[in-house]
């Protein structure tokens, strides 16, 4: 009867865990996964799913929040461990009954990643080891900063192991505490000065490093470094009017480490060479070849400014070789209002024949009477 009662308990226990949501599968990690693999799909699927991104798709919008629910969860010891052991069902029962805090906003956690400070995480990470900063310079075109829009790219860097989950070990058994230091990760020696008299040195434990813990068996995935080379895609965001030299900040998303935050992805925007035009500030300069014809008589010609559409360029009289035409509005928006933009500067340049017939020749002689003061006239 006793062995039935365990048996019925059990039962329960398996079928309240399988009511509720299977949080690691909305993570998409195993069971065993630790903080930082967590952290980091979290991390990847927020951003795919927030609601800013998908405005109006509520679908999206309770992805999101799930995502929220099962990683405030997971990432939390307590909290996890009623979970794995009762399910959905008993965190309630621990929260009702006063064991637990309950939900905070999911944009209060979304934001402890991607700027804010959220409800108090901040401090505390701040007090974690933190990884290097990294920088990347990014190449965008003179089209995306005058037309605003967003650059796919892929990013090689350092990630987590995911086979081993950053232990460095084939399997958890392979960790054992380290036998020189007992697991306390430093070693105590003694030194005999002279007769009763005795100094204590701690040092850090050299076999396992200060660890604590030492690895019998490497995983086979990173030979035991714990880490590996990955690729990541990344959206970026180009704004109106960006200049070189602006980043773009993607908090946390720098080169992982087992046992500290990652630092920030840095990427600096640099401006690819343009075929028509050249940025200065806010201005844009080009230079336009006319024939001698036209820089004698006038003439209206287009060209296609950097959103597609027509510049018209108009001269009437004589057009000096090197003259600069002004064309206000028409250059580069401006980064705090991309409403207003610079101008437009245009040099001609006058392109003269490589020959001319004699009959010509004689015409314009016959019908040439400049003025004196050219100059002025023109």
């Amino acid at each position: 009867m006793r062995q039935f009662a365990i048996w019925l308990l059990l039962l329960v226990v398996v079928l309240v865990v399988h009511a509720g949501k299977d949080f690691y599968s909305i993570l998409d990690v195993p069971r065993d996964a630790p903080k930082s693999q967590i952290k980091k799909h979290y991390k990847k699927l927020s951003r795919v799913y927030h609601p800013d991104k998908n405005p109006g798709d509520k679908k999206a919008e309770e992805k999101f929040m799930e995502l929220t629910a099962a990683y405030e969860v997971l990432v939390d010891e307590e909290q996890r461990a009623i979970y794995d052991r009762y399910g959905e069902e008993g965190l309630e029962q621990h929260k009702n009954g006063g064991g637990g805090g309950g939900f905070h906003s999911p944009f209060d956690i979304f934001s402890q990643f991607f700027g804010g400070g959220g409800f108090g995480g901040h401090r505390a990470q701040q007090q974690e080891r933190r990884g290097p900063d990294v920088q990347v310079e990014l190449p965008v075109s003179l089209e995306d900063l005058y037309n605003g829009g967003s650059l796919e790219i892929d990013i090689s860097k350092q990630v987590v192991c995911d086979h081993c989950h950053g232990s460095g070990a084939r399997r958890s058994e392979d960790i054992q505490t380290c036998p020189t230091c007992q697991g306390h990760g430093r070693t105590i020696t003694r030194i005999q000065l002279g007769p009763g008299m005795v100094q204590q040195v701690q040092q850090t434990c050299t076999q396992c490093g200060g660890k604590g813990k030492t690895i019998r068996a490497v995983c086979n995935a990173c030979g035991g470094k714990k880490v590996l080379r990955g690729n990541e895609q990344y959206t970026i965001v180009i704004e109106k009017g960006m200049r070189d030299g602006q980043t773009t900040v993607l908090e946390q998303e720098a080169d992982e480490y087992p046992d500290a935050i990652p630092g920030d992805m840095v990427f600096i925007v640099t401006t690819d060479p343009h075929p028509v035009f050249e940025r200065q500030g806010d201005n844009l300069y080009t230079k336009q070849h006319i024939t001698l014809i036209e820089a004698l008589t006038g003439f209206e010609k287009t060209i296609k400014q950097l959103d597609g559409s027509d510049i018209k360029l108009e001269r009437s009289g004589v057009t000096q070789y090197g003259f600069v035409q002004t064309i206000k509005g028409a250059g580069m928006p401006h980064y705090d209002n991309p409403s207003e933009h610079g101008d437009l500067f245009v040099e001609y340049q006058v392109v003269f024949p490589t020959h001319i017939d004699e009959d010509v020749v004689k015409l314009l002689k016959q019908g040439a009477h400049f003025p004196s003061n050219r100059h002025e006239e023109l």
